[in-house]
């Protein structure tokens, strides 16, 4: 059965949801992602001309990945199969495969196999795909809201087209609600509905570019909504809010979103910008980001970007991490917000990751790291007779609690790691060690 027959006779997919029904079934329906879909674009010719190339569209939901596909289905001579790859295996994989094959050799006929969410597959998934896409035995069509880059296999990226759907502008979103109110066929044309202009902006804002996400909406609204006397259904922005209350956040916690988003917050604290920092932080706990991972990474910047330029950066994120623990969200938010606005504000030094990192590359080319004699420890029986301690000197019998000794090894001796900034405390290590360098050369 060809799960993309979408035709107006069918009458189990006209029951469907409305965002189900609404789907463009030719390219002349298609609205919005005109950068990759307008006349004359190389997609749309493609199409046109029934010259598919294996390619794949990646974006976030409801901006028309899948619906490109049903036109597509719609359109084409090739026999169109259909797999998901949240449920799809290697033997359905091979199943399609040993069609696609008998289909080619018996009636010359091409076989465009679609695959939505393939970023699901495993590498061994991808890799069964591969030799029969390279050979033309199937057309590949590959959907997914994860960056191809790093979800799909680079063979498969190398043979296929990018092709990458942006989020609905307003102007598309207010397009698709009215043609759905105002379709006999699909929509609701034979309801007497009528939307103020307050509920239909509402829809249009809070689904962020999200066609299936205002459609659901609206479909909510129509079908709670009673008739008046004369059979009208009257959307109000009250209606609207209580439909669609919450803006739809792109927001995965585990695809690449995530990781654009952390790696955004991270930047504006390190670049000390208080008010992207509460932006980036706010979005995180808006989209229900695990208030733990937010600290966890707050300590980590704490130390990487900020070091002794202020030593407290770390205590502040030790306390706003124990308030995460201990009251939980969404009061947490508060000391979360206190702690990366002190980090945004504090002064910058990566002084400290600088220095044990040298210290480790040097650490991993030498070919030898003998203690100095002098600071071997003294204290088991027989040590001393070793020469172990001999000719130390103890720091606090000198002025100032300093006094200069040869602390590395022979072959470090001369060796930098360290090198404070000027900023903040570490300023205040920089003159320490100034007169440090100045009492060796007395």
């Amino acid at each position: 059965m060809d799960l993309f027959n979408y035709s107006s006779k069918n009458n189990d997919n006209l029951k469907g949801p409305l965002a189900n029904r609404m789907r463009p079934r030719t390219i002349n329906e298609v609205v919005g992602q005109d950068h990759i879909f307008g006349k004359g674009s190389l997609l749309r010719r493609a199409i046109e001309a029934d010259r598919l190339t294996p390619m794949i569209f990646f974006g976030p939901p409801g901006t028309g990945k899948t619906t490109i596909a049903r036109v597509i289905a719609n359109s084409t001579s090739a026999t169109f199969e259909q797999l998901n790859a949240v449920t799809a295996g290697i033997a359905d994989i091979r199943k399609v495969i040993d069609e696609a094959k008998e289909r080619l050799l018996m009636y010359s006929k091409k076989t465009v196999l679609f695959i939505d969410e393939i970023h699901r597959f495993n590498k061994g998934q991808q890799d069964a795909l591969l030799p029969n896409v390279e050979d033309g035995t199937v057309i590949l069509i590959g959907a997914t809201t994860e960056s191809p880059m790093f979800e799909i296999n680079q063979a498969l990226l190398s043979r296929s087209r990018l092709f990458q759907l942006k989020p609905h502008n307003e102007e598309d979103i207010r397009k698709i609600l009215n043609h759905a109110l105002l379709d006999k066929e699909r929509g609701f044309g034979n309801y007497q509905v009528t939307i103020s202009d307050e509920a239909l902006d509402h829809f249009v804002n809070v689904s962020n570019g999200d066609a299936r996400s205002a459609l659901n909406a609206l479909e909510l609204a129509v079908l709670t909504t009673n008739p008046d006397s004369k059979g009208c259904i009257s959307i109000t922005l009250q209606i609207a809010e209580e439909s669609i209350q919450k803006r739809i956040v792109r927001y995965d916690k585990k695809g690449d979103n995530h990781y654009d988003t952390i790696s955004a917050f991270i930047k504006s604290i390190r670049g000390s910008d208080p008010d992207a920092t509460l932006y980036w932080l706010a979005k995180m706990l808006y989209a229900g980001e695990d208030p733990k991972f937010i600290a966890r990474r707050l300590y980590v910047h704490a130390a990487e970007d900020i070091g002794l330029a202020d030593p407290n950066a770390l205590l502040i994120v030790q306390a706003a991490a124990y308030a995460v623990n201990f009251i939980g969200m969404p009061e947490a938010r508060i000391p979360l917000a206190e702690a990366a606005l002190y980090l945004a504000t504090a002064p910058k030094s990566n002084a400290v990751i600088v220095g044990i990192d040298n210290a480790l590359e040097a650490v991993k080319k030498e070919k030898t790291g003998e203690v100095p004699v002098h600071l071997r420890d003294a204290h088991y029986k027989g040590a001393k007779e070793l020469g172990h301690g001999v000719g130390y000197k103890y720091p606090h019998n000198y002025e100032k609690n300093y006094v200069s000794q040869q602390y590395l090894p022979d072959h470090m001796l001369g060796k930098n790691f360290y090198k404070p900034s000027e900023n903040g405390y570490e300023l205040t290590v920089t003159k320490r060690l100034d007169y440090f360098e100045k009492r060796k050369k007395m």
